[in-house]
């Protein structure tokens, strides 16, 4: 059974394949081949070995070496005739033994009498020449086609239902309802088929329907056709972002901004002449804040409103092109009437920030006398939503049209106000609008759970490569795999739970002091959950392959509609640095109201707690029972906000006792700002990840919670573990078993342990 050699080959080029005396190294002389990465020098080694050590005949010998002649190589077609030999011979045997290269020689040369003592030891010295694992290239000599693979989904170790039914609270009622709409058939997802002006007419549409569900005027008085229903407007709000991301938006803007501007900032006669037409979309309105020039300096904000006394009216007028309104959703198409942020002016006098009223289109759809609008046009996303410009050329509006909660202007242009403090009124005037705040980062996780169950499905259905002959591993089995989407759910459950809280903490009753809480608690969870969408939706993307980039499976929208929550409703990195100076003026209060007493009893505390806490035993421990304990996990993110507010602070103070004026001050130690906010923010994360773990009421859900709530910890830990070797709250032993494996992929220890 021979092969006819190609012209110009030598003799035996054509592998005799059955010949007795040369059975025993087919393995060998296919794999040296098949494997492609045999250089002339090592092919050289390998025939050197055979002649020397397996005394084989001499014409044995020389053809073993024809084989193996680099500058005479078998053709590809020989290869496949050598390799259906061996598995012709090899008939029986099963490739999940764990057999080596030279024991299939062997057994392939049973039939012919065996090999000989020394043609094994010749047979193990070429195994050992070719570099490869001989065992693992048995196997793949011997496996043939890859069987089917099982079945595509395993069966869950916990009580899906029962996690579905506690993530769901509270309001799970509600937002099955919202779900129960979304999938009638005229919500079907259709953004990618429609040219920008039909897509903001579907956006419109699809708004319209769920207004006539009642659901965009919740949060409205009963009065004026809603439900003073605040905690069901952010749970709609947050299970809507689970659809199209520009219909979420545009409902936010005419409900949440437009609407809670009028309810927030305006008084009765307000609610009742606008606000059931608001909540019913027969009155499309803006919010126009933002200005080309100012975005987050709102304080500073050019366009200006100046009381004409002799005809009892404002006039809105914007100054220059800087100055006008930019970026207002719903202005470019649909918006009649617009929330107009601009300076109060009496008599020459500036009175600082106020909402005025203000039409900007007639009932034609043409713009109102004065009113300037520009499309914005093309954007990253959200293109469903028809942003525009505003500007103002002296439009006057009636006295009753300013938004007087905070702020009247009588008929004789006298000025009166609860909050005497301009500075004290305006920060209350924003601190009505923080749902904005807290409905963006809900929004952002709801399509960060949407990406994570997109890639999570995907990764444990598809599957790639694999043992020989058996079905290929399916992505999520790879530790990779699980490297980069595992963490980012753990992140995911952890912030979903820190923003329910915030919305309940959001929809109650709140003295003054609660709501500048909550206003720092919704400016930090802002930041987390939209910076952590950005980068969970891209990673999410890239798990998927090719298939994350078809439209068709929503990341390319995920993507470019939520890129721009980052900076929406304030830019993240502004917003961290007012979680910063909140903690730091909740520090210095803290200091302000102690004794003498109590201070020193304040800094024995912090010494004696630094010194347990990096005490050289607790600094090395690294078994999983310490890792795994919740108080540790705590203990450790609670030292390092602790620190960072510290030493910013002592770092602030050296500057202004150095008379650097504070915005100097601030200015030098921005980036230590925003890692102490950081840092707040995942402490207050954990924590109540930790509270909704003691509190979930299926025992069954504990597993998997606890395995989730200890992977976001020890992640975070693992990323600021330069931070904790650099304080000695770690030592190497320490970091380096936080971010191991082997500590998640343990049982977790059956009870916890006490102390650091």
């Amino acid at each position: 059974m021979t092969s006819k050699a190609p012209a110009g080959a030598p003799e035996g080029a054509g592998l005799p394949l059955d010949d007795p005396r040369l059975v025993a190294f087919l393995p060998m002389i296919y794999v040296a081949w098949a494997d492609g990465e045999l250089a002339p020098a090592e092919m050289g080694t390998i025939c050197e070995r055979i002649r020397r050590l397996a005394r084989l005949p001499e014409p044995c010998s020389k053809l073993l070496g024809r084989w193996l002649d680099p500058a005479s190589p078998p053709s590809a077609r020989d290869l496949q005739r050598l390799l259906a030999t061996i598995r012709r011979r090899a008939a029986g045997l099963s490739h999940r033994e764990r057999i080596t290269l030279t024991e299939l020689g062997v057994l392939l040369a049973r039939a012919e009498g065996g090999v000989s003592e020394v043609e094994r030891q010749a047979l193990v010295a070429v195994e050992e020449s070719l570099g490869v694992a001989g065992s693992e290239a048995a196997r793949q000599l011997l496996a043939t086609r890859r069987p089917a693979a099982g079945p595509v989904t395993p069966p869950a170790s916990f009580p899906v239902a029962a996690l579905t039914r506690y993530l769901d609270q509270p309001r799970a009622e509600l937002r099955q309802r919202v779900r129960e709409i979304l999938r009638r058939p005229e919500f079907r997802y259709c953004g990618d088929d429609l040219d920008r002006a039909a897509y903001r007419q579907q956006v419109l549409a699809w708004c319209r329907a769920l207004a006539a569900e009642g659901l965009g005027a919740l949060s409205f008085p009963r009065r004026c056709g809603g439900r003073d229903d605040t905690a069901g407007f952010v749970a709609v709000f947050e299970t809507l972002a689970h659809h199209d991301l520009s219909m979420l938006v545009k409902f936010g803007v005419q409900f949440g901004l437009f609407g809670g501007s009028i309810l927030h900032l305006g008084t009765a006669r307000h609610h009742d002449r606008y606000l059931k037409d608001a909540g019913s979309l027969e009155l499309p309105g803006c919010f126009a804040m933002t200005e080309t020039g100012h975005g987050s300096n709102v304080q500073d904000l050019e366009t200006v409103a100046t009381f004409d006394r002799e005809r009892g009216e404002f006039v809105i007028h914007t100054p220059h092109p800087g100055a006008r309104k930019d970026y207002i959703g719903n202005a470019a198409c649909h918006g009649r009437l617009a929330t107009v942020f601009a300076q109060l002016e009496l008599d020459g006098e500036s009175y600082g920030v106020h909402a005025f009223l203000v039409p900007i289109r007639r009932p034609d759809g043409t713009p109102c006398p004065g009113v300037e609008i520009e499309d914005c046009g093309a954007k990253l996303g959200l293109n469903g939503v028809d942003n525009g410009r505003l500007s103002f050329e002296r439009v006057r509006v009636p006295r009753r049209n300013l938004l007087d909660r905070f702020a009247t202007v009588d008929e004789e242009g006298r000025y009166d106000s609860p909050i005497p403090s301009g500075k004290k009124r305006f920060f209350t005037m924003l601190g009505t609008l923080v749902g904005g705040r807290v409905s963006i980062a809900l929004a952002a996780l709801s399509a960060t759970k949407s990406a994570l169950a997109i890639a999570i499905r995907y990764a444990n259905r598809r599957r790639q490569f694999g043992p020989p002959g058996e079905a290929e591993t399916a992505l999520l089995d790879y530790r990779t795999h699980q490297r980069r989407l595992l963490p980012p759910l753990a992140a995911t459950y952890g912030a979903h739970f820190a923003l329910r809280h915030l919305a309940e903490r959001y929809a109650a009753t709140m003295e003054e002091l609660d709501r500048r809480e909550v206003e720092t608690l919704a400016a930090g969870l802002k930041a987390f959950a939209t910076s952590h969408a950005t980068r969970t939706i891209q990673t999410c993307r890239e798990c998927c392959g090719g298939q994350g980039y078809l439209a068709v499976n929503r990341f390319a929208a995920l993507k470019a509609d939520s890129d721009v929550f980052t900076t929406f409703e304030g830019d993240n990195t502004v917003l961290l640095q007012l979680v910063a100076k909140g903690l730091l003026t909740g520090l210095k209060k803290q200091f302000s109201e102690m004794n003498l007493f109590a201070f020193v009893r304040h800094v024995a505390g912090q010494a004696a707690t630094s010194l347990a806490e990096r005490n050289p035993v607790t600094t090395r421990l690294r078994d999983q029972s310490h890792l795994r304990d919740r108080d540790v996990q705590l203990a450790a993110l609670r030292w390092r906000e602790s620190h960072l507010l510290t030493t910013v602070a002592r770092r602030l103070k050296k500057r202004l006792d150095r008379g650097e004026d504070s915005h100097a001050a601030l200015i030098a130690c921005q980036n230590h700002l925003v890692k102490t906010a950081e840092a707040h923010v995942e402490r207050l994360i954990l924590e109540r990840f930790a509270a909704a773990l003691e509190a979930c009421p299926t025992p069954e859900l504990t597993p998997v919670l606890t395995l989730l709530c200890d992977l976001f910890a020890l992640e975070r830990l693992e990323h600021h573990r330069a931070f904790f070797l650099e304080q000695g709250y770690f030592e190497p032993a320490k970091a380096k078993a936080q971010a191991s494996e082997e500590t998640l992929h343990r049982a977790p220890p059956p009870r916890r342990a006490s102390g650091q």
